[in-house]
């Protein structure tokens, strides 16, 4: 498995998109990401985009005022995993329209459902932003 959790976080730190791809209590999950994302917002945009926090590497990127963090084996590539925030970023560009934490917080299920068509227990399943935003597009016109 190769990525084990995925954090949207605003720039006070504030988490807005959690999805874990392994088991963790709440409590367990709540200290992981106080401390990850103390540690990244910490960082200067001068420092790399990689930090390896316990058995985890962290890759993140800043977007505006989101950071995408992404936590992920020892043996994984971060350039492919900054790629994949890319994509994510691109792929809720096309549908929200330049994203923003507030599409995030107002439309929640559907940065979700876009998670849950490009990442499947924790491996990159799909990477066509069409095929991903297809059942959203759907959705959106049964309602």
């Amino acid at each position: 498995m190769g990525i084990r959790f995925i954090l949207m976080v605003n720039k006070q730190g504030q988490t807005r998109l959690a999805q874990y791809y392994e088991y963790l209590t709440i409590e367990e999950r709540r200290a992981l990401e106080g401390e990850i994302v103390r540690k990244c917002l910490a960082r200067t945009e001068q420092q790399c985009s990689f930090v390896e926090h316990r058995n985890y590497k962290i890759v993140y990127r800043r977007y505006a005022s989101l950071f995408f963090l992404v936590g992920v084996d020892n043996d994984e590539n971060e350039l492919a995993i900054l790629e994949f925030i890319h994509l994510l970023v691109e792929t809720m560009d096309r549908h929200f329209g330049n994203v923003c934490e507030l599409d995030i917080m107002f439309h929640l299920e559907k940065a979700h459902f876009m998670l849950e068509e490009m990442v499947m227990n924790g491996c990159i399943v799909e990477t066509s932003k069409s095929n991903i935003l297809a059942p959203i597009q759907l959705m959106d016109k049964a309602s």
